[in-house]
């Protein structure tokens, strides 16, 4: 397992970032996205502001933003829910409001393994220049060889989702 990430310093805000996760929308929470959550909590302080993010893929049915929400017990200062964010980018595309509002001069992505390298890239292409350390934390896991050639052609998409991202 990874090593928690290390605060920037004691009295600044670091922003936890939970990816959601889920395989098709089955209305509860999906078991990576439980592990990543689990992550989160431990990762968590009552200092950090902790922004759960994911949507619902089938209408009608909880968002991962809001299931992560009915299952968080971390500490945080404040908790956010991000039903709206469809991929990695909108994710970090989302949070750069609350990064900005709480002057963190850090962000940790919560994820997995095989997720976190372009997690972690959209995260610090969209905050570059910012002054801001994006790290990446994720739960104990085996390797995924499935996941792992799945991330490798969405790097593929990274550039476009970026720049289609872009705030006027």
């Amino acid at each position: 397992m990874a090593a928690p990430p290390r605060l920037v310093s004691s009295g600044q805000t670091r922003i936890i970032v939970v990816l959601g996760y889920s395989d098709g929308g089955r209305g509860e929470l999906h078991p990576v996205g439980a592990a990543r959550l689990a992550r989160a909590a431990e990762v968590a302080t009552g200092r950090d502001v902790v922004v759960l993010s994911g949507w619902a893929r089938i209408r009608g049915t909880r968002s991962e933003a809001d299931l992560m929400a009915a299952a968080w017990h971390g500490s945080s200062r404040a908790l956010v829910v991000d039903p709206d964010a469809r991929t990695t980018v909108g994710n970090a595309r989302n949070a750069l409001d609350d990064i900005r509002r709480v002057g963190a001069r850090e962000v940790v992505v919560v994820t997995s393994r095989w997720h976190a390298p372009r997690a972690k890239a959209a995260f610090r292409l969209l905050l570059r220049g910012s002054g801001v350390r994006v790290v990446a934390a994720f739960p104990p896991e085996a390797r995924d060889l499935r996941a792992s050639l799945r991330e490798l052609a969405l790097w593929a998409l990274l550039p476009a989702q970026l720049l289609a991202s872009r705030r006027p």
